[in-house]
């Protein structure tokens, strides 16, 4: 197995906890997929073990299964009668043009409107492709960013590891951590087998990485409250994300939707967000005044392609830092293949979201002993380097097929109709990982706690 973990312990201050892995194989890649999945689930599990010790003197013991953090890189759900909506628009992909590779990311209405201001109105794929084929790829790169959108050209590592962004993130630190001055008496009000009752989580974050995080938290008794924009939605992903939460709407451009996102920081423990770097500084919420709103505050946040460099406030997704990073790239030329290769599922998101949760709870231990609120910074592209300097790996035996003996036995009531659940990939002994309400529609609940 590649070691993984190690960086990401030293990175967090985890501890050597006990640690055991099971099942054999490993996803189809280039890459260590299989072993990032674990050791960031079990960075996760450590965190939660190093809270339970530091609160009653008991260490638990962590299990991963290495088979079942693999299916939950790619889906927890199983609908049962229904199906979940596509996850892609229908001309988001990859496309050549006129000197190489470039990736349109266009799920979002307004990220689709962008390309099509650039590129003009398609009505399919073919369509985008001979609009694609004129352009030089870094030109339309720049241009769809220019324009709100997304995209990225396809480079090689070395390309990257010179790129003026790529230079930038991958000198950060996997998590960029910091104490804060301010004070909170909070005491613990969790147990071994619910850690996080009474943890209030204030999730503003969107598609993957982020809602992995909370939706941990979820797991382990935390109170979750996401909120969207009035007018965000994202039917892909929402069945699978908002497990365990209750969501909410609010509009932050207003008076009245502060107002009331003000109260629920008040009362929050841990703030997840993964706006652009300075998304919610222009809204007025530096991290000083965050913690004058709610001393004690844990802020989590991530971006795609870092904290610092030209490209700190681009727009991005897994996908697309993929393609910027290298990944993409030694994917084709591991498949011998004519057209990108990306790894078999979004593992930088899922990744990094596991490590959102680790360094939260990892955060909330230290608040617990010293009354300091914290924060956290990560980011896809660095996540990425992650992966990519654990080297390429030879190809492992397929994973065991999935079974019914994988699902929980209670069926889950979701707004769409029944679906089971994937058993937990990680077990920590004396705390099971079992979520509180079933997955609902954004906007579903009121925003208050």
């Amino acid at each position: 197995m590649t070691d993984l973990l190690t960086p990401i312990q030293a990175a967090l201050d985890l501890p050597q906890t006990p640690l055991t892995f099971t099942e054999a194989g490993a996803l189809p890649s280039t890459f260590a997929v299989t072993d990032l999945a674990s050791a960031s689930i079990s960075a996760a599990g450590q965190a939660v073990a190093q809270l339970i010790q530091h609160q009653t003197g008991r260490l638990p013991s962590v299990s991963v299964d290495r088979r079942l953090a693999s299916f939950w890189f790619s889906s927890s759900i199983r609908p049962v009668g229904w199906q979940v909506p596509p996850l892609w628009d229908p001309v988001a992909g990859d496309y050549a043009s006129a000197d190489g590779w470039i990736r349109l990311h266009t799920n979002a209405p307004h990220h689709r409107a962008a390309a099509e201001r650039v590129l003009g109105k398609v009505v399919d794929r073919a369509e985008m492709a001979s609009k694609v084929a004129a352009w030089n790829a870094a030109e339309l790169e720049q241009t769809i960013a220019d324009e709100g959108g997304c995209a990225a050209q396809m480079r090689s590592s070395q390309a990257w590891l010179t790129h003026p962004q790529g230079l930038a993130v991958n000198a950060e630190d996997l998590v960029q951590r910091q104490t804060f001055e301010t004070l909170t008496d909070k005491p613990w009000l969790g147990s071994v087998a619910r850690p996080l009752a009474g943890i209030k989580v204030l999730d503003l974050t969107r598609v993957l990485a982020g809602p992995v995080a909370s939706r941990f938290l979820a797991g382990l008794g935390a109170d979750v409250l996401r909120i969207d924009s009035p007018t965000w939605n994202e039917p892909g992903v929402v069945p699978e994300m908002t497990l365990g939460k209750r969501c909410a709407r609010l509009d932050l451009k207003t008076p009245e939707g502060r107002q009331v996102f003000e109260g629920l920081l008040k009362d929050a423990d841990i703030l997840f967000h993964g706006y652009r770097a300075d998304a919610l500084e222009q809204l007025g919420y530096t991290s000083r005044e965050l913690q004058h709103l709610a001393p004690g505050l844990i802020d989590v946040s991530l971006n795609a392609y870092g904290w610092s460099g030209p490209w700190r406030n681009r727009r991005g997704f897994d996908s697309l830092v993929q393609m910027s990073s290298g990944i993409a790239v030694a994917g084709m030329a591991w498949k011998q293949a004519d057209k990108p290769v990306p790894l078999p599922l979004q593992a930088l998101d899922h990744a990094t979201g596991y490590l959102m949760a680790a360094s939260a709870i990892q955060a909330l231990s230290e608040r617990l002993k010293s009354g300091r609120g914290g924060s956290a910074r990560l980011s896809l592209a660095r996540t990425a380097k992650l992966l990519v300097d654990a080297g390429q790996v030879p190809e492992q035996p397929a994973l065991r097929a999935e079974e019914a003996e994988d699902q929980g036995v209670v069926e889950e009531q979701t707004s769409w109709g029944p679906a089971h659940r994937l058993l937990p990939p990680v077990t920590i002994s004396g705390t099971p990982l079992q979520w509180d309400l079933p997955a609902g529609e954004l906007g579903s609940h009121r925003p208050q706690w």
